[in-house]
């Protein structure tokens, strides 16, 4: 663990220990609204810019321009402009990539051509740009609605807007799945803490091409109060981010000095924490396969007796059929293959029906992890080693047990097609891996006519490239 992110005992009443030295503290009062998949994601966040008295401030790491909003409401842009004609104080941190990191996927990176396409358009919101060490990102997504006033309201998650929206009770036509958690109250002010550390210290204010809009000498202030309770979720706002990024040590209101220029690692150090510390169940849904660190505490979670689906995408990424070839990578492999071992682990994917009655994988993008019905986390860090020890991330834990069993409810009703509310969580992976693997025997023998979306995959073999 980092020497800054020792983590705390639990307290009474809560089973799932928290970090007890990051940027931000646990704090209770909070709403905590998981949106499930990018239609209804987008579509809230839309409202909540359209609602926003004050501000509109947002942290991108991929972005297609052409990229259409919920219900006809135009390119990002459009909102953006809109929002700005509105009076609103409109500002935008994008990623900026290196050479080493330019293939990661569609970024905004503030070219020439992307400052004539604002400049054509007339865009007058804010902007900067903002790299990320080496062959890293700031893979940041999140969404804030009037930092520092009453209405304050923050969205946290991993959905990128280069995909068409998708919808609940759709996603098998859908090219993706992923999710956000909207958070109204105290632990929306950490989220309004880590864009000012951010704007203030982005890597290009300085340099040509490196803001739009504004005096590059601009700094905004830290915010001082915590916004008022809103619910009754206790929430920790959670980072991973490399050393050398930031320096400022500001601290976030009622949180002790948090000195970043050494990094942080709270969202790495919480996933191990809450693996290790499960009794009952572990329900993951993540973009990329789990590294080595956190396979051996999943397999300790396993010799526990805890039961544990993965759920990643059933197409594997193709690095995963290179790395099979390469016996340097074989260990990481072996341990994918170790948790296959127990007959209480599944690997599985979702795959949608397709109107010519095919079935079609779809794209597992989220990195949310449910443990034992209690705590949940939501945001961008998958479980990959540069997320894990060298991105900027944010993720969302909440400790509520009634938040947490109905996002449980909400995410197999998807994916199984069943109502699993009148089930504890282990009996739910355990149906879980029922209708997984009949789903994947049916799909081997060309029956496509299946209940819900789940099919299982085979640790020993996934990433291996397909039979020619």
């Amino acid at each position: 663990m980092d020497q800054h992110d020792t983590p705390a005992t639990t307290e009474p009443g809560q089973d799932i220990p928290f970090i007890a030295h990051g940027s931000y503290p646990r704090r209770g009062g909070n709403l905590f609204r998981p949106l499930v998949d990018s239609g209804p994601a987008f579509r809230r966040i839309c409202e909540a810019v359209e609602q926003a008295q004050h501000r509109v401030w947002i942290t991108f790491t991929f972005i297609a321009t052409v990229f259409q909003m919920s219900d006809g409401r135009g390119s990002i842009f459009d909102v953006l402009d809109r929002a700005v004609e509105r009076g609103l104080d409109v500002r935008v941190i994008f990623w900026r990539p290196n050479p080493e990191s330019s293939s990661y996927g569609q970024a905004f990176a503030g070219t020439s051509a992307d400052f004539d396409l604002l400049a054509a358009r007339g865009s007058r919101f804010l902007a900067r740009w903002d790299r990320a060490p080496l062959a890293y990102c700031h893979h940041q997504k999140s969404w804030l609605i009037d930092a520092g006033r009453s209405s304050e309201t923050a969205f946290v998650g991993g959905i990128n807007p280069t995909f068409a929206a998708v919808e609940p009770g759709h996603v098998g036509d859908a090219q993706r799945h992923d999710i956000y958690v909207e958070i109204t109250g105290p632990s929306a002010s950490d989220v309004h803490h880590n864009f000012v550390q951010r704007w203030n210290e982005a890597s290009e204010r300085n340099v040509p091409l490196g803001v739009w809009g504004h005096d590059s000498d601009e700094r905004l202030p830290f915010p001082t109060e915590l916004s008022d309770a809103r619910g009754s979720s206790v929430v920790q706002i959670q980072r991973n981010v490399h050393a050398g990024c930031y320096r400022d040590p500001h601290a976030a209101p009622g949180s002790a000095t948090y000195y970043i220029v050494g990094g942080e690692r709270s969202i790495t150090n919480q996933y191990l924490l809450a693996i290790n510390s499960a009794r009952r169940s572990i329900y993951l849904e993540n973009q990329a396969l789990p590294v080595p660190e956190i396979a051996y505490a999943l397999e300790e979670a396993l010799r526990r007796g805890v039961h544990v689906v993965l759920l990643v995408p059933g197409e594997p990424e193709e690095y995963l059929g290179l790395w099979r070839q390469r016996p340097e990578r074989k260990p990481f492999f072996d341990r994918l293959e170790a948790l296959g071992r127990y007959e209480h682990f599944t690997l599985t994917g979702i795959a949608g029906q397709t109107r010519s009655g095919d079935r079609k994988y779809v794209y597992v993008h989220a990195k949310i992890m449910l443990i034992d019905d209690a705590w949940a986390t939501i945001g961008s860090c998958n479980l990959h080693a540069n997320s894990l020890f060298g991105h900027s991330e944010m993720n969302a834990a909440v400790w509520d047990r009634d938040v947490v069993r109905a996002l449980r409810c909400q995410l197999l009703l998807e994916h199984l097609g069943q109502d699993t509310g009148h089930l504890d969580d282990q009996l739910a992976m355990q149906l879980y891996q029922r209708i997984a693997r009949g789903n994947a025997a049916r799909w081997e023998t060309g029956d496509v006519d299946w209940q819900g979306l789940a099919c299982s995959l085979n640790p020993s073999t996934y990433g291996e490239p397909p039979a020619r």
